[in-house]
């Protein structure tokens, strides 16, 4: 079985069951959909009425990572799917495309998706998980992946210890990557593998530039050996640097960089230096 695990904060009742119909109607596999609504009321329920959809009010917005950890929890399946309430799969065929994916490989722990522009826009660099992004068409292996357009097998969501719910939003899944890499597991961008969903640019979340840097500091902090961590950080100042120029951005980001140092990132689980040597050689060393 194959669990979807879909968050929403239900302000989005007709993407949502555009979202949750592209799930439910997935071809020649067995599925369930756990609906998170994470801060909504009590009373609030799903958009269509289908017994395979099981839905969690939270009155509180818990943020992203505590919200799909919620649905984790609750999800019978062996693999799970997390979809965005504002996305939708193309293909009715993708599920059974993840499932033979994760039944033939043990060592597959995350599947990262393509997604595309319902509208036909180019893609979004930030949506393949590359540090040379090249042909958005072309699969590869990956050290990280998209939250919204992902499979997970529960297996190495466990190992890798879930999502660091202290996050919020932003890196969250990164956190998560690395530690199941560490933990043996691959991820893989499979450009088979579609999600639609708009083109947004991430900086319409309100906090944005905080929690970037704020979490990447964390992100480092928990997961990467110190000599490592250091290069890193450094890196990302100066990109980002390069990148925004302009106060309005580097201020709030600034901030959020220093609440990052001196705060609790939480556990600290360095990955091994030979699994740094295996992001190496995926294409994307932990210092970037």
């Amino acid at each position: 079985m194959l669990s979807f695990v879909v968050l929403t904060m239900g302000n989005r009742p007709v993407e949502l069951e555009a979202s949750l119909r592209s799930a439910l109607d997935q071809e020649d596999v067995d599925v369930e959909i756990v609906l998170v609504g994470n801060g909504v009321p009590p009373e609030w329920t799903a958009p269509i009425a289908d017994d395979r959809i099981r839905t969690f009010p939270l009155p509180e917005n818990l943020g992203v990572p505590a919200g799909r950890n919620y649905g984790v929890r609750e999800a019978k399946g062996d693999v799970i799917v997390f979809l965005d309430d504002d996305g939708y799969y193309p293909s009715l065929g993708l599920g059974l495309r993840l499932q033979k994916m994760f039944d033939v490989d043990p060592s597959l722990g995350i599947v990262s998706f393509q997604v595309r522009d319902p509208d036909g826009g180019p893609a979004q660099r930030r949506h393949v998980p590359r540090l040379i992004v090249g042909d958005p068409d072309r699969s590869s292996q990956v050290t990280t992946f998209l939250g919204g357009a992902s499979a997970v097998r529960k297996a190495a969501f466990e190992a890798g210890g879930g999502l660091p719910e202290n996050f919020f939003f932003a890196h969250e899944e990164t956190d998560l990557a690395w530690q199941a890499i560490n933990a043996g597991y691959r991820i893989v961008y499979d450009a088979e593998c579609v999600m639609c969903h708009p083109a947004t640019p991430p900086t319409r979340h309100e906090g944005f530039y905080r929690y970037n840097a704020r979490n990447r500091v964390w992100l480092a902090k928990r997961n990467l050996p110190w000599p490592i961590a250091i290069g890193y950080l450094g890196v990302w100042i100066g990109m980002t640097v390069v990148r925004e120029r302009r106060p309005a951005a580097l201020k709030p980001w600034f901030k959020g960089f220093a609440e990052g140092c001196r705060t609790d990132a939480g556990p600290r689980r360095p990955i091994s230096w030979r699994t740094a040597w295996r992001m190496t050689r995926a294409g994307r060393p932990p210092i970037i």
